[in-house]
């Protein structure tokens, strides 16, 4: 099952501050999930700025319990990153996904 995850960063002065102190075990995880075929695309959100705000994932995940379980590790949530997340169950076109 594949979703669309939007995680909004906290708005406080030192929101980008822990950002930036756990973004490195952030993009660790996240490539090893990229190599399980668990996350399939993702960007950071930016405000008008420029500066980091967010990130948008398109994940994969056999149901929403193994997503729950992803989240329930990630450093992002465990570092108080992401202070809002929206999680919406998608479908990706086979145009866009790589052939084996």
């Amino acid at each position: 099952m594949q979703f669309l995850i939007y995680a909004f960063d906290g708005t406080d002065e030192k929101a980008l501050d822990r950002r930036l102190a756990a973004r490195e075990d952030h993009l660790e995880s996240i490539k090893q999930r990229v190599a399980l075929g668990e996350h399939l695309f993702g960007t950071a959100i930016l405000n008008d700025d420029g500066k980091m705000i967010g990130s948008m994932m398109v994940v994969e995940y056999p149901s929403k319990k193994e997503l729950d379980n992803w989240l329930n590790e990630e450093p992002y949530v465990l570092s108080n990153v992401w202070e809002k997340i929206e999680i919406h169950p998608c479908r990706v076109p086979n145009i866009f996904m790589k052939s084996n």
